[in-house]
């Protein structure tokens, strides 16, 4: 079946921020997000679960352990399993971007505080 966000369950997390699930199963998660200006997630890990984003539009700032990275539309970025990070949209604009994690993060997402 060809996926899209109108035809995917949608779902809203944080301050305004939507997810669609594209592929939703045990060994494979694959979301479109979007962030709206000035949101961001809480820092967290996930024990299991590797995640790639790649970002469709706008400019994500991820922040990786004690690291802090910015990626372009265009780009993305992989986040092994055991890492702490976080992504942020810290611009004017919203921020859209694919997440892969393998497996799911469903049950394996770990919060950390700052």
């Amino acid at each position: 079946m060809i996926k899209s966000k109108e035809n995917s369950e949608h779902y809203t997390w944080g301050d305004h921020c939507s997810g669609w699930h594209l592929v939703k199963s045990q060994k494979l998660s694959v979301i479109e997000e979007l962030m709206p200006p000035k949101t961001q997630e809480k820092k967290h890990y996930h024990n299991n679960s590797q995640q790639f984003f790649r970002i469709l539009s706008g400019t994500a700032t991820f922040e990786i352990g004690t690291e802090v990275v910015e990626v372009e539309s265009g780009s993305g970025i992989h986040i092994p399993p055991k890492v702490k990070h976080r992504i942020r949209n810290d611009q004017s604009v919203n921020l859209e971007f694919i997440v892969i994690s393998e497996p799911t993060t469903r049950d394996d997402r770990y919060e950390v505080s700052d």
